[in-house]
């Protein structure tokens, strides 16, 4: 697949490709604007080195790519309720995103994308780590396909960001906020067809998903443990190694991610926006 107006490099074979040649300090032209899109599509998520971005042009750049989802967690940016921040401090311990998951998976319109702008980096580590839930469904045997297609699955912000979660936050407190506000449940079937790509996903997660509706969590428990192995195989994979103004645009549809926390006694603070999604059939 040929771009003509920017520099696509995959990274890895399933997920993950470096794009160059665009400045997003500006917004992008339409012919950009589709190529990005197209690169997105088929990578799952795609990464820019070396932008200079203000936080006015980190929105206006989202905003190219759909309405924006105000975080309701999350610590914002001062003046800035529409970016979220992902901030570990030296002293502090844990970090922001530590195991796989994609976001949002809770919300009845899950949010179709992810913008992650590096303000700082760690001088090592801090790496955040992706998979291809299109890699992961289409290595499933017939069988376990089969058995998927007629399944949905039960997700929830209530386990991972509710009164409960927050006694066992502990230096994630100020971060993370808002308990009263996790009430959101919704059921999304196990394998979605991307809404624009039309490719079969594997739509289940470790952070968000509950069980299956109608099982129990007992029942549910070896098959999604099966599956988030499958799912997080190397070859599925790619790890991504943030530097200051690195920005990664990912699909929250079609892939997962981890953030490592390997980076003790460093500062790491990053931007987040999030992009408005559909309900998923």
């Amino acid at each position: 697949m040929s771009y003509d107006h920017i520099r696509v490099i995959p990274l890895a074979t399933h997920v993950g490709a470096e794009i160059s040649g665009a400045d997003l300090a500006r917004p992008p032209g339409a012919a950009e604007l589709a190529e990005i899109r197209r690169a997105l599509g088929e990578y799952g998520v795609v990464f820019f080195r070396e932008q200079q971005l203000t936080p006015e042009q980190h929105i206006a750049f989202a905003r190219c790519f759909g309405e924006i989802n105000v975080n309701r967690f999350f610590a914002t940016v001062p003046g800035y309720p529409t970016i979220a921040e992902v901030r570990k401090e030296p002293e502090q311990q844990r970090n922001i995103g530590n195991g796989w998951h994609t976001d949002h998976s809770y919300d009845e319109a899950p949010a179709s994308g992810s913008m992650l702008y590096a303000r700082e980096a760690p001088k090592t580590g801090g790496d955040t780590l992706f998979a291809s839930m299109y890699a992961a469904y289409a290595a499933l045997s017939d069988g376990l396909k089969a058995t998927l297609e007629g399944l949905k699955a039960l997700h929830s912000s209530r386990h991972v960001f509710g009164p409960a979660a927050a006694a066992r936050r502990g230096d994630l407190e100020g971060r993370i906020r808002n308990a009263e506000l996790a009430t959101q449940d919704a059921v999304h079937p196990a394998v979605i067809r991307h809404p624009e790509t039309g490719r079969k996903v594997l739509y289940v997660n470790p952070g968000f998903t509950v069980r299956f509706d109608g099982w129990t969590e007992e029942e549910s428990r070896p098959l999604l443990d099966y599956l988030y192995r499958h799912a997080v195989r190397p070859e599925f994979t790619c790890r991504f190694q943030w530097r200051e103004g690195s920005l990664a645009f990912w699909d929250n549809r079609s892939t997962w991610h981890f953030a490592v926390n390997d980076y003790h006694g460093e500062r790491r603070l990053l931007h987040r926006i999030t992009i408005e999604g559909e309900a998923l059939g």
